[in-house]
């Protein structure tokens, strides 16, 4: 199989799919891969280490779009990138399509084979390769909060672990799952002081195990969110419905509750965000202020980090990907449910129930789609 690397081009975002090793892998698996030249930059990758790695390179990613049988990308395709897809052609990325009517329709129309990363299961029942993203955005959610919180940078002035004799911020988490778990443990490394509201009671018992009394683990209902929101000092919205919408914890009432100048960063936006004020931001403007709350609402916050959540990426969506170049798509899928679980556009329909019903798009499954 043909495998194609273009350069990510959404604002700020310097992961790239593939790195030099990963490559390597591929061709070791008797396949072809061609990089578009500077994609692997944001991570110090240079042309020359794709082609040792035996990688050839393109100049645009016209090129890439054109020649690849599949396309293996970071974030969701751009506007223009959807144009260039083609029928039948594989898109392995993050797609968080829920929140995105417009990209949604680019793929359909493009009659390509969109797999998802943030949908793609495992045997425990987890997100394997939204995982490692998770883990970046929770641990950086914590220090962007941090960096808010100085009046300075428009929060409220004070310092996330506090000093001897001054009492720390308090830090809530929405959700307790891999982002919310990694920001905790952030958090609580930092001194702050942290309560979790999680609504999975089997989860919750996993994280009074792993947190003891450094963390305050609460079940969530309506009445727990507005009771510890409103006096929070730092909110981390880290919820999550495998391929839905962000739920809406945080209305624009409970916004007006909360601490003056106090901040969330809603690690949920790919997703829509978990806050009714919440709106996708980008690194070169990260925030903005809705009733006197600092929101920073950044899609693609592991950008940031990209040496660090390039690597962690790959490692997770190497062996899935040699799967499908090593079997085709449709033999891949076949046989392995949990890669299923990511197809979620196939030659014009949507395959994932949760996308079809946030955008009220008819649903085929996505055996159908296989057989068909």
């Amino acid at each position: 199989m043909l495998i194609g690397v273009p350069k990510e081009i959404k604002t700020k975002e310097f992961r790239v799919g593939l790195t030099p090793t990963s490559v390597s892998e591929y061709v070791r698996h008797g396949h072809q891969v061609i990089v578009e030249t500077n994609a692997g930059a944001g991570i110090q990758a240079s042309d020359d280490d794709y082609i040792t790695a035996g990688a050839k390179i393109v100049g645009t990613a016209a090129d890439v779009f054109a020649k690849a049988d599949m396309i293996v990308k970071v974030k969701e395709p751009q506007a223009n990138e959807c144009k260039m897809l083609r029928k039948g052609q594989v898109l392995f990325t993050y797609l968080h399509l829920a929140a995105d009517a417009a990209q949604a329709k680019g793929l359909i129309d493009s009659g390509a084979v969109a797999i998802a990363y943030e949908t793609v299961t495992s045997e425990r029942g987890g997100l394997p390769l939204l995982a490692p993203m998770s883990e970046v955005a929770g641990r950086m959610g914590v220090h962007v909060g941090a960096y808010y919180l100085q009046i300075t940078n428009g929060g409220s002035g004070i310092l996330i672990g506090g000093v001897p004799g001054v009492k720390a911020a308090e830090v809530v988490i929405l959700g307790g799952g891999v982002a919310g778990t990694n920001a905790a443990k952030m958090a609580i490394g930092l001194e702050s002081r942290v309560t979790i509201l999680e609504r999975s009671l089997e989860r919750i018992r996993q994280l009074e195990d792993l947190f003891g009394p450094k963390a305050n683990i609460i079940y969530s209902t309506h009445g727990a969110v507005e009771q510890y929101v409103s006096k929070a000092d730092l909110v981390i919205g880290a919820v999550l419905v495998p391929g839905a919408l962000a739920p809406k914890l945080i209305t624009r009432d409970l916004l007006k509750k909360m601490r003056p100048k106090s901040v969330i960063v809603d690690i949920a936006i790919d997703q829509g965000g978990c806050a009714e004020t919440s709106k996708p931001t980008t690194h070169d403007d990260p925030t903005y202020v809705v009733d006197n709350i600092v929101h920073y609402c950044v899609a693609n916050m592991p950008g940031a980090v990209p040496r660090t959540s390039a690597q962690a990426l790959n490692n997770a969506v190497l062996p899935f990907g040699i799967e499908i170049a090593d079997k085709g798509w449709v033999k891949a899928l076949q046989d392995n449910k949990h890669l299923r679980n990511g197809l979620t556009v196939c030659k014009g329909k949507i395959t994932q129930p949760e996308v079809a019903h946030d955008l009220k798009l008819d649903y085929t499954k996505a055996e159908e789609s296989l057989a068909a």
